[in-house]
């Protein structure tokens, strides 16, 4: 993306943004001029995001948020707009990973990923869309995965809330379109974040930055891209998926992309 001013002075709320792939886009789009709003469980990193930001003469604040819990994403909205007055962006970006054979996985899992995973966000849309509605504008952003386009093996709990996830988006960008406000859905492979820290991937579906992806979302908002799949190549394994399930089923197991647990 060419250098813009695009992004100045945009109120930007960002949950998950103590590590991993919400803390670059923090600290990309403090750097191009937003107003960051950071939001996370780990107050501690948190704080340190937010010190790093104000380090390079930018501003933020961190609101300590759990967005499995809806109090506390109302907390963060009204938190937002007590300092800003306005949200012109929200990513939603935190997540759980739960790795296990389906037989293993007692119901209560699917619940909590169902929790983080799928009503976190849903729990942000029904508070920001008010508000976006009135400013006639908006960009809601949801960090995804491939594994909505193809479950992978063990990854039961996420990819179902991930699935959801998905038709959430797909319905508010066409119900929302006459608003003004923007809805953008991102697809990334495996990405090199503690969530995923102890799985050992193989090389054919090597772990990307988080940088990579930060790079991708911030241009797929400055451009308003509807969907984002970062690494592009990653388009045809839904491609395929959709021509030939069980030759991509066959793909999957021959390369072992589940990876493996690291002891």
């Amino acid at each position: 993306m060419k250098s813009t001013n695009f992004f100045t002075n945009k109120v930007v709320v960002i949950t998950g943004a103590s590590s991993g792939i919400g803390k670059e886009l923090a600290m990309s789009l403090s750097n191009l001029g937003g107003k960051l709003v950071l939001a996370a469980r780990n107050e501690v990193n948190l704080a340190d995001v937010k010190r790093e930001i104000e380090a390079n003469g930018n501003e933020a604040i961190a609101v300590k948020t759990d967005i499995a819990v809806e109090q506390d994403v109302i907390n963060l909205v009204n938190t937002t707009l007590d300092t800003w007055g306005k949200i012109d962006i929200f990513i939603a970006n935190a997540a759980q990973y739960i790795q296990r054979p389906l037989k293993d996985i007692v119901i209560e899992e699917f619940r909590d990923s169902f929790e983080v995973n799928f009503f976190g966000s849903l729990y942000a849309v029904k508070q920001i869309l008010p508000i976006m509605i009135k400013q006639y504008a908006g960009h809601i952003v949801f960090i995804n995965s491939l594994d909505a386009k193809k479950g992978i093996v063990g990854d039961a709990p996420y990819v179902a809330a991930k699935s959801a996830l998905d038709g959430l988006a797909d319905v508010l960008r066409q119900e929302v379109k006459e608003s003004g406000i923007k809805i953008t859905t991102v697809y990334p492979g495996r990405v090199d974040t503690p969530m995923i820290q102890d799985i050992e991937v193989p090389r054919i579906s090597a772990k990307i930055s988080s940088k990579k992806v930060a790079d991708a979302v911030i241009t797929g908002i400055y451009k308003n891209k509807p969907i984002i799949v970062v690494p592009k190549m990653c388009y045809v394994f839904g491609a395929l998926n959709n021509l030939s399930p069980r030759l991509m089923d066959w793909f999957y197991k021959m390369f072992r992309l589940e990876g493996r647990k690291i002891e």
